[in-house]
């Protein structure tokens, strides 16, 4: 399961957007899983809809892995939100995008820096 470190990481960053968000509305940043618990079910949508996307290899860490997590758990979430009766007010959707965007593609991109960088195969001198 090459994808589980990827998808543990994204998960606490979704927990990390929860927790900001509802501390910088003074709300009480404990209770961050009634906030992020429908961005984690979409999450792992996500995850399930990258993985059968055509194409290989499956790279969980790759930029378009991300994108579609990322547009799924946005929008999934949003989604589920409203299903269980909580509110999408159009700011809240913008924040969302915007913060899960960075969070869930700028490791990603990150990662692809340090590989484009890394050396490939034995340096001769």
């Amino acid at each position: 399961m090459r994808f589980l470190p990827a998808l543990v990481l994204d998960a606490l960053l979704v927990l990390v957007f929860a927790a900001i968000g509802r501390a910088s509305h003074s709300e009480d940043p404990t209770g961050f899983l009634i906030t992020a618990w429908p961005f984690l079910v979409a999450l792992v949508v996500g995850y399930a809809l990258a993985f059968l996307l055509p194409g290989r290899p499956r790279r969980p860490w790759s930029i378009l892995w991300g994108v579609v997590v990322w547009v799924v758990t946005v929008a999934g979430g949003m989604l589920v939100r409203v299903l269980s009766g909580d509110t999408a007010a159009v700011p809240f959707i913008i924040v969302a995008t915007i913060t899960l965007g960075v969070f869930l593609l700028g490791w990603r991109g990150i990662a692809a820096l340090v590989r484009r960088r890394r050396p490939h195969g034995p340096q001769l001198e």
